[in-house]
């Protein structure tokens, strides 16, 4: 493992002291009706310059992030399960006592460097100077130095590459670390990430020799330069060329749209990969090919040389996610970008769904990540508030004792927790697809892996926007005032379901590639196992009502499963009708499984009493408020017989 400091053998027990926001102060539900709410005047509110805000006297926190460093490792070492991966020859050395350090050092970089700067960038924004260079907001270069300095970025990838070669299980964890303390900075490294990653299964030795150790360290970055004006999500239509030179490089021209941190300070590199056609190539996706475009040149021993024919002509003004700068990049005004061919002619498209579901796991935790910062902001503020009288004592008491203010953050917890173990179940059965030694088990995983991947991504970032909504409601009045920071978690989360494929086109991906092209065989497979959970364990008392629950919930996918492909085999065209609510109903569904094996291992293990009363609450919500959701769902897709849903012209 490289570079990373650890400064404590003993975080386990140091972390479940300092580091949980579940530690027994939970929300009580037997006692929201003890008291009645009254309505006050508009309260007096200030900001003040330690970044906290006054109301009527009282500070509230406008940037505390607290790591959820007791939920994370619940879920990796007890109910997915850290012997899953560590049994694999190249994960061995993942240790529970590892992977608790990496959790208690990634939380301590999280909270006390990204954190506080999540609302100064949001405030400054990232900006394009006069000369054409970018500059990232105030703290973003010295926060991104500590970030390379502890090794984070390779925290992945190999080691022979100067990684640290953990599983995704783990750096998926620790990635949600980086999207809840500051979005807007975490999204350089995952665009990073997955530059790395592509990298590493498709460049040449030489290319692989001369950009990957640089990225893994973080000294140079990584962006992808897929879309463009015209094209949208249909990169059928990119048009950028690339003209083949004598030396065997490319000369490219054309513009990008949407490149994350496509220009920026930070670092004394950029690695762009850019889509592009050849000239003589075919229409549509069988004619683009990718090439490495670095922003300066680098010679043959790795230092960096002039300064490519690549520019940012432009950053976008966004509702959200400011400090990331969003570029229009111009490649070849003077005459061609020099770039280098990745892989064969043709097959870019292809090198890219390499790194995709990686891709489309993160913005999926990016979704759980707001949630928790959200969930977080949301509960304190209510813990602090005082509106309304207690009926027993007729003193001011806070909201949080409020019934629908309990609701709203049961809610919030609830499923983001779910998400979150749906997340890093996906995660696991990458790590298996990639580097079991048994070929069948490689397989089995990637097919699970397809299959999950669109509901993590698609249902998490839904949550994500829903919850961030939920959070400002908690606040009144007040969560509409930017001042409190409650709206930027909204902003910055509503991106999410937008970028690396809606989540309608991870819908249709769902229901299309992987439920219809193999005729429902891997979600028939999966709700067997499903069923197998709840089956061994129904039999004791504390679970037979959420195995009953579950069971139903199952037996109503499993009937609109059957129907859909009976249904869209007929009528191809309704799978576009009925997508999102089947995204929506399986992604409950799997996610209600995997909270039903947290409640079990509640009940089997040794696990600390404030989490483990914290963590009933959120299951027991889950099973009766939004486990429930998905035979609304299910009865919703029944009901839908016109694939025609809306007028394609006007009707009057």
């Amino acid at each position: 493992m490289q570079r990373l400091r650890i400064e404590s053998n003993n975080t386990r027990r140091m972390s479940e002291k300092n580091l949980s926001h579940h530690d027994g102060n939970g929300l009580d539900l037997a006692h929201a009706s003890d008291y009645a709410v009254r309505q006050e005047q508009r309260p007096v509110m200030r900001a003040i310059p330690s970044g906290r805000l006054t109301i009527q006297g009282d500070v509230f926190s406008m940037s505390d992030y607290t790591p959820p460093i007791h939920d994370l490792r619940f879920l990796i070492q007890d109910v997915i399960g850290l012997k899953t991966v560590s049994d694999i020859p190249a994960f061995a050395e993942t240790t529970p006592d590892l992977v608790d350090a990496i959790l208690e050092e990634a939380g301590k970089l999280a909270a006390g460097v990204l954190a506080p700067l999540n609302r100064v960038g949001d405030k400054e924004g990232s900006v394009l100077q006069d000369d054409g260079s970018v500059r990232t907001p105030t703290g973003w270069n010295d926060a991104y130095g500590k970030f390379c300095d502890g090794g984070w970025q390779g925290i992945s990838a190999s080691e022979a590459d100067g990684g640290m070669g953990l599983p995704l299980l783990v750096g998926a964890a620790v990635g949600e670390l980086w999207h809840s303390a500051n979005m807007a900075f975490a999204l350089c490294p995952m665009l990073t990430a997955g530059a790395i990653e592509l990298l590493s299964a498709h460049g040449s030795e030489q290319q692989r020799k001369l950009y990957l150790s640089r990225m893994i360290s973080g000294e140079w970055t990584g962006t992808m330069n897929l879309t463009e004006p015209q094209a949208g999500s249909d990169l059928s239509k990119v048009r950028s060329l690339a003209i083949p030179a004598d030396d065997g490089s490319y000369r490219l021209t054309g513009q990008k749209i949407f490149i994350t941190y496509g220009d920026h300070e930070m670092t004394d590199n950029i690695v762009h990969l850019v889509l592009a056609r050849t000239p003589n190539a075919p229409e549509g996706v069988k004619g683009i090919s990718l090439f490495i475009v670095p922003k300066f040149l680098v010679h043959a021993d790795g230092t960096t040389g002039e300064r490519n024919d690549v520019k940012c002509v432009s950053l976008e003004h966004k509702l959200g996610i400011h400090g990331s700068p969003t570029a229009v990049l111009s490649f070849g005004d003077q005459g061609g970008a020099t770039g280098y061919l990745v892989g064969a002619e043709g097959q870019g498209l292809a090198c890219m769904f390499t790194m995709m579901n990686n891709a489309r796991l993160s913005v999926g935790q990016q979704g759980v990540a707001i949630s928790e910062r959200a969930y977080q902001q949301a509960v304190s503020y209510a813990r602090d508030r005082k509106q309304g009288k207690s009926p027993t004592t007729g003193q001011d008491d806070t909201i949080i004792h409020h019934g629908d203010i309990q609701r709203m953050l049961i809610r919030m917890r609830s499923t983001t927790e779910a998400a979150r173990a749906l997340s890093l179940y996906a995660a696991v059965q990458l790590d298996i697809a990639h580097h079991h030694e048994d070929p069948d088990a490689r397989a089995a995983a990637q097919v699970r892996a397809d299959l999950l991947i669109p509901m993590v991504k698609g249902w998490s970032t839904d949550l994500g926007v829903e919850n961030a909504s939920l959070g400002i409601q908690v606040h009144g009045g007040m969560g509409f005032i930017e001042e409190t920071g409650a709206a930027q978690h909204l902003r910055d989360a509503r991106i999410a379901p937008i970028y690396e494929g809606t989540n309608g086109i991870q819908a249709l991906d769902l229901i299309g590639r992987k439920l219809l092209r193999d005729n429902g065989s891997a979600m028939q497979r999966l709700m067997a196992e499903m069923r197998e959970t709840f089956v061994q364990t129904a039999d004791a008392d504390e679970m037979e009502k959420p195995a009953k629950m579950l069971g139903n919930a199952i037996d109503q996918l499993e009937k609109t499963t059957i129907d859909i492909l009976a249904r869209c085999e007929a009528s191809p065209t309704l799978a576009q009708a009925v997508a999102s609510p089947y995204l929506r109903q399986a992604s409950i569904c799997v996610a209600g499984w995997l909270m039903y094996r947290s409640q079990k291992k509640l009940f089997d293990g040794d696990v600390e009493r404030g989490f483990t009363d914290a963590k009933h609450l959120s299951c027991d919500f889950f099973f009766g408020q939004v486990l429930p959701e998905s035979d609304f769902l299910a009865r919703q897709i029944a009901n839908t017989e016109n694939d025609l849903l809306h007028e394609t012209a006007p009707l009057f």
